[in-house]
């Protein structure tokens, strides 16, 4: 079905990440006071375009892009991602729909930790056509909140003045250029 003048169809093509044009980050708040930011330097992204597109990834949870040794590891403990034993975080999309002027709406299941939710981001999507060297380019840009508690994400701290250390909000956001596959 063409797309009507109030809805864009993402061309019938494959398109990977371009990594160094594309980023995976998370925000909690932080002590009730601040709002703590970080992100993954390892992922993996793939959209197959036509009539119902489909949107995969993944994010290498080792890679958390924090400094600080003590609390990168505490991340990474069972008492966070668990990244021993749950290497992977992963998201495959069951809808993808471009509205007016790129408006993005994904829907799919996010698992981390092994526990799968399903989860709804919001964004645009922006086509480019060819890029300098003749690829086919699009981006997305995309965020969304879940409850942490979810997948089991449960630690906390209580402050003495009172409420925790972590909000169980987080929020996601994905900024992802990718470029046709090459065959």
């Amino acid at each position: 079905m063409a797309p009507t003048g109030t809805e864009q169809q993402v061309p019938t093509k494959t398109y990977v990440v371009d990594p160094v044009h594309s980023s995976a980050g998370f925000a909690v708040v932080h002590n009730g006071v601040s709002t703590f930011r970080s992100g993954f330097g390892s992922f993996e992204a793939r959209l197959r375009g036509g009539e119902e597109p489909r949107l995969e990834g993944t994010v290498d949870a080792g890679s958390i892009q924090i400094e600080e040794e003590m609390l990168k590891g505490h991340l990474l403990s069972p008492e966070f991602f668990d990244a021993e034993r749950h290497p992977r975080l992963r998201f495959e999309s069951t809808a993808f729909e471009v509205g007016e002027g790129g408006s993005l709406t994904v829907r799919g299941e996010l698992e981390i930790r092994g526990e799968r939710r399903e989860v709804e981001a919001h964004g645009r999507f922006a086509e480019l056509g060819e890029d300098a060297y003749g690829k086919a380019r699009v981006g997305l840009s995309l965020g969304a909140t879940v409850d942490r508690r979810g997948f089991g994400l449960d630690w906390n701290a209580e402050l003495p003045s009172g409420g925790q250390v972590l909000d169980h909000e987080v929020m996601i956001a994905v900024e992802l250029e990718l470029v046709e596959e090459a065959e």
